[in-house]
């Protein structure tokens, strides 16, 4: 694996790839090879939203369907998109209880498709992405059910005992927030596209003011509503993007889904589009109650990792605005043209939250 910050190189054009990172005549051989039952020709169908890795419906001819993941085409910050990582979370995950895709084939071999890749089971459900969608399937009472699933959700990934789970060795359990800080500047300096003083002036607020950790979970690192497939009855069918997840501190979910969690009132929305701008979500204030709830937790350091996740999420967007920006992601929307102008947004309130823990 390469070290955080460090570049990797892939493949953009690889075999009879059409410039999308999928070799389809190799692929079709790996399908027969090591998933039971798949029955070529294979259909593909790139799945909008994910923002860091490329992710691909594949649909067999016997109606059968999987999910495709893949690092973007070329060059890569290598310790944000380790493939065999996330397939041994998924692995260690199965039976917990916790809900996540099943894992089926992992791909070492970057001869197949240029890059290493893994194919997991499709689970049907709804991504909610904005407030259209939201308002298309639920009625107010249905969000709040949502919200309330997605916290207990989380509250019970929190709950799992890495050891038990085969994921012990994930990560270091002590100094995550330390971690991040370190980790996360790196790969803004790695990826940045110009100068932002508030990313450097929020890296030293912070760091000068880490709260002692006082509990270790599997941490999901990226905990949010359109990262979890819903079903139609408002329950949490699978926690999805696992890229990020390590042991560290929980809290640190928590501050990521209230950055996320968008209110009417908000100047800052991370993403283009906020399901939760939708009526009928509770609050980011009740959200923070039920998770202290049903963690049994004390969730009274929360300040400073809403900071944190501000700051976090900051370089992550500013590492996908690169990414887009040398055409990393093939052909797609034209969203990712705003991001430039978020990761500012970011920094800024990033920047408030860290001066207010002062």
């Amino acid at each position: 694996m390469a070290a955080p910050g460090t570049l990797r190189p892939g493949v953009a054009e690889h075999g009879n790839t059409n410039g999308d990172g999928l070799d389809r005549e190799r692929l079709e051989d790996f399908f027969r090879s090591s998933v039971q039952g798949a029955a070529p020709p294979l259909a593909y169908e790139r799945i909008a939203g994910g923002r860091s890795n490329l992710t691909y419906r594949v649909s067999d001819a016997g109606g059968r369907a999987f999910i495709l993941r893949r690092p973007p085409l070329g060059t890569t910050l290598g310790s944000a998109h380790d493939m065999g990582r996330e397939h041994r979370i998924l692995t260690g995950l199965a039976g917990t209880g916790v809900p996540a895709p099943e894992p089926i084939a992992m791909c070492t071999d970057d001869s197949v498709t240029g890059a290493q890749f893994y194919v997991m089971q499709f689970v049907d459900g709804l991504v909610l992405r904005d407030e259209d969608e939201v308002e298309a399937a639920f009625d107010e009472p249905g969000r709040r059910r949502i919200a309330e699933a997605l916290v207990d959700t989380l509250a019970d990934l929190h709950a799992v005992d890495p050891d038990a789970a085969g994921l012990g060795e994930l990560g270091r359990r002590d100094g995550y927030a330390e971690r991040q800080l370190k980790r996360w500047m790196r790969q803004w300096e790695a990826s940045k596209t110009r100068e932002l003083p508030a990313m450097e002036e929020t890296h030293r607020l912070l760091s000068a003011r880490v709260p002692p950790q006082d509990a270790t979970s599997l941490v999901h690192g990226d905990y949010r509503l359109d990262n979890v497939i819903v079903s139609p009855r408002g329950e949490i069918a699978a926690v999805l993007d696992w890229e990020l997840c390590t042991l560290g501190d929980p809290l640190a979910d928590v501050g990521q889904l209230m950055v996320y969690w968008a209110e009417p009132s908000d100047e800052v929305v991370p993403l283009t589009r906020a399901p939760t701008l939708a009526p009928g979500f509770p609050g980011r204030a009740e959200l923070a109650e039920r998770y202290a709830a049903r963690s049994g937790r004390d969730i009274s350091g929360l300040d400073f990792f809403v900071a944190l996740a501000y700051w976090k999420t900051a370089a992550i967007l500013e590492g996908v605005f690169a990414r887009y920006s040398a055409g990393q992601y093939g052909e797609t929307s034209d969203e990712y043209t705003s991001f430039g102008e978020i990761v500012e947004q970011l920094a800024g309130a990033a920047h408030d939250a860290a001066r207010r823990l002062e």
